[in-house]
């Protein structure tokens, strides 16, 4: 958002208009240590198993299997990687006091058709020294992942370019749902839907179960791809993700979907193999 070279601004003005100090903007974040990206990924394995699990029981289960961690520890890992536990939690924060929080659209509602409802979430993915975080925009009732977008941060920009990717390739649903994260309430997301004409949906704070269809694919994106394989860098974690997705669109059969693939379900009924398509997640194999 902000230009280190701008012609007209200083970085002082741009920092002062966009409300934020100016030493946020050069903080450069120390890395984390390898024992910690161990234990992220450990904790995120047990939010996958365990999503109600908050940071008092998360901490209890690792201590339980030997991990020697205090609670605050863990509330800021789980923070940092941007898990919330499903339950309805007291409203100690909110997203930012200027987002509109827009009320939840989907209840009762029968989502049979592809392009009525579209969804989106983020999550953190793990890689062997680090990790990043992906953002998914998926049709609610096909399953189809529609664009994706890795980032090294959770802002909103990344967020937007995926949501702008799958206007243009799909054309606009009649709601968008999300959770109520930040990256979703404000301007540049939200204007982005409403230029679009799409009514906006918003699930419940803590409501784990509003979005769950985009949790089921965090869950298979995970176990299928992202822990078989330690990613050293994001290239490579951009093209496992790329394989597996198309994997996942083209040719994953869904018991939900009476054994069709989501692009089949959304009308893409493909009769030659995708060029480049890998084969399932089981069999897949990285360059080195």
């Amino acid at each position: 958002m902000i230009e280190a070279v701008h012609p007209d601004l200083s970085i002082t003005a741009q920092c002062r208009l966009l409300s934020i100090s100016r030493s946020s903007f050069y903080y450069a974040p120390a890395p984390e240590t390898d024992e910690t990206l161990a234990l992220m990924r450990v904790i995120d394995e047990a939010f996958m198993e365990m999503p109600w699990y908050g940071s008092r029981q998360m901490a209890r289960h690792l201590r339980r299997i030997g991990q020697h961690v205090g609670r605050r520890r863990v509330r800021r890992l789980m923070g940092k990687m941007g898990l919330s536990p499903i339950y309805q939690r007291p409203r100690t924060s909110d997203p930012h006091p200027q987002h509109r929080i827009h009320p939840y659209l989907l209840r009762n509602l029968a989502i049979e058709r592809a392009n009525h409802v579209w969804c989106a979430d983020i999550t953190y993915i793990p890689m062997r020294r680090g990790f990043l975080y992906v953002v998914a925009i998926m049709d609610w009732a096909t399953r189809k992942v529609l664009a994706w977008r890795l980032s090294n941060t959770m802002d909103a920009g990344f967020c937007v370019e995926a949501l702008q990717e799958a206007l243009v390739r799909f054309g606009a649903p009649e709601i968008f749902n999300t959770d109520q994260g930040s990256q979703f309430t404000g301007f540049d997301f939200t204007s982005t839907l409403r230029d679009a004409e799409i009514r906006i949906s918003m699930d419940g704070r803590g409501r784990w179960m509003d979005n769950v269809f985009i949790e089921r694919l965090w869950r298979s994106m995970k176990y299928e791809c992202v822990y078989l394989h330690a990613f050293e860098t994001g290239s490579e974690l951009r093209a496992g993700l790329a394989r597996w997705i198309a994997y996942y669109n083209g040719h994953r059969p869904h018991s939900k979907l009476a054994g069709r693939t989501p692009d089949e379900v959304y009308g893409i009924n493909e009769t030659k193999p995708v060029v480049g398509l890998a084969p399932p997640p089981e069999t897949l194999k990285l360059a080195a």
